[in-house]
């Protein structure tokens, strides 16, 4: 169970967050091609306000709908994001994430520290990669 966390490592506290054109159809493509899981969702009609997604080895990323405007008190670009996932089968998740549609820019394959990778982007223009490195043991 080496995806566990461990007395010396707490669960993640840092949460990623992307806006985003369509948030609803970015939900559902994360959802559908990389096996994010759907928390909350809070809004009503197309715009959200705020979105969790959990990934299910711990930790997830928050999403809303792009609000435009000088009045935006977190004004990140939609299509701008750029996250990596630590994953454990990288071909099935490649593999699920191509028939749903990513893009993938590249294939898996092995870095030479160990990990087994592949890139892709979303229909919204944000890179994701996929790997097996969990980062560098804590002390």
């Amino acid at each position: 169970m080496g995806h566990m966390t461990d007395a010396k490592t707490p669960p993640p506290q840092v949460w990623p967050t992307l806006r985003a054109t369509d948030a609803r159809a970015l939900i559902r493509f994360l959802v559908d091609a990389f096996g994010f899981e759907e928390v909350a969702v809070h809004g009503s009609g197309d715009r959200v306000e705020h979105a969790e997604l959990a990934w299910p080895l711990g930790g997830g990323i928050m999403l809303g709908s792009d609000r435009g405007g000088p009045d935006d008190a977190w004004p990140l670009k939609p299509g701008t994001f750029g996250c990596y996932v630590v994953a454990d089968d990288i071909d099935a998740l490649h593999d699920r994430a191509a028939k749903a549609g990513a893009e993938i820019l590249q294939a898996p394959y092995d870095t030479d520290y160990g990990s087994r990778d592949f890139r892709a982007r979303d229909p919204e223009g944000n890179l994701w990669s996929f790997g097996t490195y969990r980062g560098e043991p804590r002390r």
